[in-house]
């Protein structure tokens, strides 16, 4: 099979397999001995070991399994044997610690006299920067984070010493800004859900405190507790602006364990509204009148008259013809400087709309006659299935539903732990690839042939949904705290070339932060992926059974 892909047509996963045993010759020239320390007997330990005499042989160890992406755009896995066969015999290991509790005023009062903590805004003030940003993002103690927001920014208060707002510049060109008085200190805080809520409130959450972003949508449901904003986000990095579903102010969801099964469906539910919506008007559908959110049945009704439009010979061209997805979960941001996942101030999904083509320029003045394609990300997947399908004869899809169905495990244990998929309903599948490049990388794909959100109807929406918020509280009661999930979609009245709908999670792990392999596409991974495919199985009963209450 010329065609770069782990998806064999015969209907199995196909690998590569390295059982390295080589020989190095040793061109050193000269010896610098000398000892490391001592042993307990106080004979010294020497670096002897550094400085062999003669050439190397290289025994085969460990066998190392090289695996494909399925979408080879996206690299070749690497597995390392040595590493892996621990996690095989013991699949519930794939876990992180609970991040321990972290009191900086319990630890004074143990050191200092006794009152001497009573000015805490005093003493924080003499400790170093490294050390109050880290404390901003590891403390489990509202006091020590009480004392930092006060750090942070110019907080109004009220008689009882209750935050009720913040201090307010007026700036040269008129706008008013909040007066931050240490930016990363402020934005570290208010991501720590330890702070308390009034802190939170007044600092980040509610509406118009983070600037002038105008809110265009709502979803609630008041008997689940659930209302969500939809923020215009104007001058956004992703041309033509996007939209934020951002969990509201009344209804605050820091972690995974606090979203409900109506949170994630109002979240997806204003993304799917906007995108029928613009759509609708693309086509020059008579739009619902009034201010208001569209019921679901109104929503399946619009989708429906988009695809009839759609249909139609003298349908237009549309000019936005592509979806983007997001969704960055968790906060971290190291004391040396560096955000290491991006802000989330609460639960919220990025989405846009993004237009077949852009205007193409020579030198910064001189127009292209013709236009040159937008960038979506699904386009690759697109590429990748006629490709596919002209070198193999079969449709990649189909084919790749097959091998997974079909697995088998690379290192021939015939144990119960050979599936990958983790869980799966009558719409969607949630399972591991077979070549992770997130070393917990989980993906959602429907069963059927949908390619974007317009060709989903009430039952697969529903599916997809559930299934996003299933895969997120598993990998969360595995100790993931920072997960990057996309979308990868069809074009919009596409000619039908097979591609499905896809979700990628992708976890960043405390230890596998990404460096020049990654760079390469080359993806390292610790496990086999039955074995954390087992891993979330076994999280699974209690995430249902959490989602059933």
């Amino acid at each position: 099979m010329s065609v770069r892909s782990c998806v064999h047509p015969s209907g199995q996963f196909v690998y590569g397999l390295h059982l390295p045993a080589y020989q190095v010759a040793n061109l050193r020239e000269n010896d610098f001995v000398e000892p490391l320390g001592v042993f307990p007997d106080n004979k010294p330990y020497l670096n002897q070991n550094n400085f062999p005499a003669g050439d190397l042989q290289v025994d085969q160890e460990a066998a190392i399994y090289e695996i494909v992406n399925p979408f080879p755009f996206r690299g070749v896995t690497f597995i390392n044997s040595a590493w892996a066969n621990s996690k095989a015999a013991n699949p519930a290991a794939i876990k992180l610690p609970e991040p321990p509790a972290v009191s900086m005023c319990q630890t004074l009062q143990g050191l200092l006299p006794a009152g001497a903590v009573q000015d805490r805004q005093k003493i924080f003030a003499a400790l170093p920067e490294t050390v109050l940003l880290a404390l901003a993002a590891t403390s489990t103690d509202p006091d020590d984070l009480v004392t930092l927001a006060a750090m942070s920014c110019a907080l109004i208060l009220d008689d009882s010493g209750n935050p009720v707002g913040l201090g307010y510049a007026e700036e040269k060109n008129g706008l008013a800004r909040a007066r931050i008085i240490w930016p990363d200190l402020f934005e570290v805080v208010v991501n720590n859900s330890y702070l308390p809520l009034a802190y939170r409130k007044v600092m980040v959450l509610r509406p118009g405190v983070q600037g002038g972003s105008e809110i265009v949508g709502e979803y609630r449901n008041q008997l689940q507790d659930c209302h969500v904003f939809e923020y215009l986000r104007r001058n956004s990095y992703i041309p033509w602006g996007h939209y934020a579903a951002n969990m509201a102010d009344d209804a605050v969801r820091y972690r995974m364990e606090d979203l409900s099964g109506a949170d994630m469906q109002g979240l997806r539910h204003l993304y799917y509204q906007r995108t029928f919506l613009r759509l609708a008007a693309e086509l020059g559908l008579p739009l619902p009148s009034g201010r208001k959110t569209l019921s679901q049945d109104a929503l399946e009704e619009l989708r429906l008259a988009v695809l009839q439009a759609l249909d139609r010979e003298d349908a237009p061209p549309l000019s936005f013809d592509a979806t983007l997805w997001g969704w960055n979960y968790g906060f971290a941001f190291d004391p040396s400087g560096y955000r290491l996942h991006a802000s989330h101030q609460q639960i919220h999904q990025q989405f846009a709309m993004l237009p077949q083509t852009v205007s193409a320029w020579h030198h910064g003045g001189q127009a292209v006659n013709e236009p040159v394609a937008s960038y979506a990300c699904g386009d690759f997947i697109a590429e990748f299935c006629e490709r596919y399908h002209q070198e193999t004869g079969c449709d990649f899809f189909r084919t790749y539903l097959k091998v997974i169905r079909n697995n088998r495990r690379m290192d021939g244990r015939e144990s119960e732990n050979t599936s990958l998929i983790v869980y799966e309903d009558e719409a969607v599948m949630l399972f591991v690839p077979k070549a992770q490049t997130s070393q917990w990388e989980l993906q959602i794909m429907p069963v059927g042939e949908v390619g974007n959100i317009l060709e989903a109807d009430t039952v697969t929406r529903a599916s997809l949904d559930r299934a996003l918020l299933v895969a997120q509280m598993i990998l969360a009661r595995l100790g993931a705290r920072l997960v990057s999930s996309i979308e990868y979609s069809s074009r919009i009245a596409a000619a039908p070339g097979g591609q499905r709908l896809l979700y990628a999670l992708l976890p960043k792990l405390p230890y596998s932060m990404g460096a020049f392999s990654e760079a390469q596409l080359r993806w390292v991974n610790g496990h086999f992926p039955e074995d954390f495919a087992a891993a979330c199985r076994l999280q699974l009963p209690m995430v249902l059974a959490g989602l059933a209450r």
